[in-house]
């Protein structure tokens, strides 16, 4: 089972190559894929997004909030911005949901960096890579 950030996605509807775009793919046709809230959320904030795939992605089972998980992700953030990394917001809510879960992120974002190496977030996918 994995989680896909925002970055992946996109990647992966527009059609883009990758290691983490042939997971996704990969994950797709097994039925691993769980659906971050968040990351939903900003891609139906997309205006060009057509219905259909809105439709799809909102199929996709979603990871439930547990309780606690505000204060969690406050606190997350807090210590990567501690450590003088880079920690918005969504990309907190959308790491403490793969960590509450114990599922690896798959993303092409290197920002979630300073929550691997700060709270232990599972990522896998071009930005595990140490380059």
């Amino acid at each position: 089972m994995i989680a896909v950030d925002t970055s992946t996605w996109i990647a992966y509807l527009e059609g883009h190559g990758g290691v983490d775009v042939q997971m996704l793919d990969h994950a797709l046709n097994d039925r691993q894929v769980v659906m971050v809230p968040v990351v939903l959320t900003e891609l139906l904030s997309v205006p060009e997004l057509p219905i259909a795939v809105a439709q799809t992605l909102s199929e996709v089972p979603t990871l439930e909030i547990a309780p606690g998980y505000w204060q969690r992700a406050g606190e997350l953030r807090s210590v990567v911005l501690g450590k003088k990394r880079k920690a918005r917001l969504g990309d907190a809510l959308i790491a403490q949901s793969c960590i509450d879960a114990g599922i690896p992120l798959v993303t092409r974002d290197k920002d979630f960096r300073g929550f691997a190496e700060s709270a232990g977030l599972n990522l896998a996918g071009p930005a595990d890579r140490r380059t």
